[in-house]
């Protein structure tokens, strides 16, 4: 797959467009935190994972959950663009019968492995996955995406106790350390400095990178596949609503569809027209 910066710098441009035009048609959705994963699901979907669209099921497959569900649309943008299903799909995001709901419902034939939107559980279904893939000696190794504001539940830490002990090393987790949650900041509404402290008490091994740096990312996920006794967390400190100017860094366009004028300006600023 593509390893070019600057064709995966255009994919993700693409996939922001996606985005705010899936999220605008639908009139609702979760923009300010699916912008701020793009660059991530880039570097997985286009350069690092193996997987094939033409055979989902494959065994050997790697396994990627995102366990802050409501950024679907994110995931929904990569997977159509990686081959799982034509992108026109995208238009009928949270429609009656459509496959692409308001957060992922596990399809494998579309790329989507598990069904998510409760906060921590995404999280506590990929450690699960990748301990069956230690027990059953597979190859595959299992991603999973977290916000930050996520970090608040309590499920997280208990599966992230439960890796440690277990030594999965096949499991890799990323932070979408944005910096924002529905209600306010993460600093506002529950602290979670020092975080990298956090994970590494845990006994995971623990890379704090730009979540927006394609080159940090992709050499950042090359060191973490070589750490061996122990699970990797990616701590990717990123911008909420990245690329559209009224809704960066701001907790107000967690959940809300940008309609009329405001729908034109972001689809301007992303030089989608």
């Amino acid at each position: 797959m593509a390893r070019d910066i600057k064709e995966l710098k255009n994919i993700a441009k693409r996939m922001r467009c996606h985005i705010i035009q899936m999220i605008g048609r639908a009139g609702s959705g979760h923009p300010g935190g699916s912008l701020s994963s793009v660059e991530l699901l880039t570097a997985l979907y286009f350069s690092e994972l193996r997987i094939n669209p033409k055979k989902p099921n494959w065994p050997e497959r790697d396994r990627f959950v995102l366990s802050k569900g409501h950024a679907a649309p994110a995931l929904y943008a990569a997977l159509a663009m990686r081959g799982f299903f034509p992108v026109q799909e995208l238009l009928t995001l949270r429609q009656l019968g459509s496959r692409l709901q308001g957060h992922p419902e596990r399809d494998v034939k579309i790329g989507i492995e598990v069904s998510t939107g409760s906060l921590g559980h995404g999280f506590s279904q990929a450690v699960g996955i990748a301990l069956a893939g230690k027990i059953d000696k597979k190859k595959y190794k299992v991603y999973v995406l977290l916000g930050d504001g996520e970090c608040d539940e309590g499920i997280v830490w208990e599966a992230a106790m439960f890796a440690s002990k277990y030594k999965l090393d096949n499991l890799i987790a990323i932070v979408d350390r944005n910096h924002f949650q529905l209600s306010g900041s993460t600093k506002s509404v529950m602290p979670l400095s020092p975080l990298a402290k956090k994970w590494g008490s845990f006994d995971w091994k623990v890379f704090e990178i730009n979540g927006h740096n394609l080159n940090q990312i992709l050499s950042t996920l090359e060191k973490a596949k070589k750490v061996k006794g122990k699970p990797v967390v990616i701590i990717a400190n990123t911008v909420k609503g990245k690329g559209v100017s009224f809704m960066e860094n701001t907790y107000e366009w967690h959940g809300k569809a940008p309609k009329g004028e405001l729908l034109e300006k972001a689809l301007e600023e992303l030089g989608c027209k």
